[in-house]
Parts: C-alpha cells; structure tokens; sequence
C-alpha cells in the first residue's frame, strides 16, 4: 500500500470548503437577529430583483436544486416573508413574491449581510479585495457547469452590490474583534453571547 504525499492545505478545494464553512458562519453571526441562512437571504434576495419568478427560475439563478429551494420556500412562506400565487399561464408553476414583512426584512438584514461580507474580505489588504471578487466570480463562472446546480444567472462585471461590499471591506467593521483575540464564529460565538 503507498501512502499519498498529498498535503491538503496544497488544495484548493479544500480551501474553498473552508471559506464557505466560515463564511456561512460569519453571515449566520452577524444576521442571527433575523433568522435567516444564506440561502433564504439569496432566495428573497432574487425574488425581490425578479418578484413573480417560479420556483425553478430562482433555483437555477441562485444555483440551488429545485427540490431544496421548495424547502427553503416553505420555511419562508410558514414565516410569512414570502406567499405562492398560482401562474395563470402555467397552472403546475406558483409565482413567488415577498410580502410586506419579507420586503421589510430584506431592508432590516441588509447592513447585517453587508457586514458579514466585509468581514470575509478583511484579512485580505483593501486593494487586492476587488481583485479576489473578480477571480472568484471567474473560478464561479468557468465551472458552473461542472455544479449538480447550474446557476443561470447571467455572468457580469462587478454589480452594485459587489461594490458596495468592496466599499465596507475597506472599512473596518464597528464590531471587529483585534486581530491578537481570535475571532469566535459560528455555534461557539452564539453560545458565547
């Protein structure tokens, strides 16, 4: 039996699996007043850019399958953030759209959202932070269709968001921790509060 000389921090995917198991943490830290995950938030996110979308249009554009964005919906519907209208044109399609109390939450979490995102960013120098958006976005893109979900959203240049993200990335959070304390995220800073 040979033994593999592969050291896993030589990687990327295992990098790229920890970034997402850091940055769900950190988004769910700095949301935790609300209640929703990532996914709910990229739901009424798209639903609030494209209100009346179905249920697979917004799965292919967030990159989820269908049968989990019907559990995310109905977690979002039982909520009340979020109601199914039947599709007078396709009678098997329900048309999605937020209700007043998913709109006003959306606004409620978004300097929340916008903070997590910083936070992801601050360990890279301000200047190679609108660079390494660009090179993901680009890994994202080029390998799309190699995902057990394709997104179908259309790829684009830097949008308003990614450059608000920028923007408060070079900002220092308020609630930054100093970076001689290690930073609790996740369950242990939940518990911790």
């Amino acid at each position: 039996m040979t033994r593999s000389n592969i050291e896993l921090e030589n990687l990327p995917g295992f990098h790229i699996r920890r970034l997402q198991q850091i940055a769900v943490a950190v988004f769910l830290e700095e949301t935790q007043a609300f209640g929703v995950t990532p996914v709910q938030y990229a739901a009424m996110a798209a639903i609030q850019r494209q209100p009346g979308v179905d249920q697979r249009t917004l799965a292919r554009s967030i990159g989820f399958d269908a049968a989990t964005i019907g559990s995310v919906i109905d977690r979002l519907e039982v909520r009340g953030l979020m109601q199914r209208q039947a599709n007078p044109n396709d009678r098997r399609a329900r048309l999605l759209t937020l209700t007043p109390d998913g709109t006003q939450l959306l606004r409620k979490i978004e300097p929340s959202m916008l903070r997590a995102q910083a936070r992801m960013l601050e360990p890279l120098p301000a200047g190679q932070r609108g660079l390494f958006m660009a090179m993901l976005r680009q890994l994202v893109e080029g390998n799309n269709d190699l995902s057990r979900a394709p997104s179908g959203a259309a790829a684009s240049p830097a949008t308003e968001v990614t450059r608000e993200v920028t923007q408060a990335a070079r900002k220092k959070p308020s609630n930054t921790v100093p970076r001689t304390a290690p930073r609790k995220t996740g369950r242990s800073a939940i518990r911790a509060r």
